[in-house]
């Protein structure tokens, strides 16, 4: 079965709403510039509140692994995802020696020149999942747009001799079958597909694009 992600969570109402669609993971954002942006302190509230088998991801951007780690100590984070344009990659490494249960998503822009390229950069061994995204440095995600993936297919497709893939970028129920026959990727990520408006989920939205997933699975 495909992963989903259903990321951008600011509320519990939300969280609960996505877990009861059937997402395997929430993703909580830190970046201090996104409208989507989560206290740790609410996110913490919000994990005792979910099932243990739900990942519970931390979006940073451009953070060191001390602020990562302190971050997913205090709130319960299951999974970090670095989403920066400037990350270091030894920073996984670092993360995955300190705290061998927390998980690493890596996001990949597939508006670089050759996103592949930037995902050698990473140690295999420290990453759990490689996230593409349509993403750029003057907007780091949500933003609704998708990825060219016919265009990107080569690049994904290495991408995927280095570890799981997970797509993202302007994703919603009407169509995520695309991607998903195209590029054949082991999970999605949504965020703005979803929402009535930033930082808050339409939970018809949420159901919907779970269910089109589930069923794009079935008539693969």
């Amino acid at each position: 079965m495909t992963w989903i992600k259903v990321c951008g969570i600011t509320n519990l109402e939300d969280a609960l709403t996505a877990v009861d669609a059937g997402a395997d993971a929430l993703g909580f954002v830190f970046y201090e510039k996104s409208s989507r942006r989560i206290e740790p302190q609410t996110v913490r509230e919000i994990v005792r509140q979910l099932p243990q088998e739900v990942e519970k991801v931390g979006v940073f951007v451009n953070k060191y692994e001390d602020a990562i780690c302190d971050c997913a100590e205090k709130t319960g984070l299951t999974m970090v995802q670095f989403h920066g344009d400037n990350e270091d990659p030894h920073a996984a490494d670092l993360i995955v020696r300190r705290r061998p249960d927390l998980k690493v998503l890596v996001g990949i822009s597939m508006l670089d020149p050759v996103p592949e390229g930037s995902a050698m950069m990473w140690s295999p061994d420290s990453v759990h999942a490689y996230l593409v995204d349509s993403g750029q440095s003057s907007h780091r995600g949500g933003t609704g747009k998708t990825f060219d993936w016919e265009q990107g297919r080569k690049s994904v497709d290495v991408i995927k001799t280095l570890g799981r893939v997970v797509v993202a970028g302007g994703l919603n129920s009407a169509n995520v079958e695309r991607p998903l026959r195209i590029l054949q990727p082991w999970g999605v990520d949504v965020s703005s597909g979803v929402e009535a408006q930033p930082g808050k989920k339409d939970p018809e939205k949420v159901r919907a694009f779970v269910q089109a997933v589930r069923a794009a699975e079935k008539s693969a």
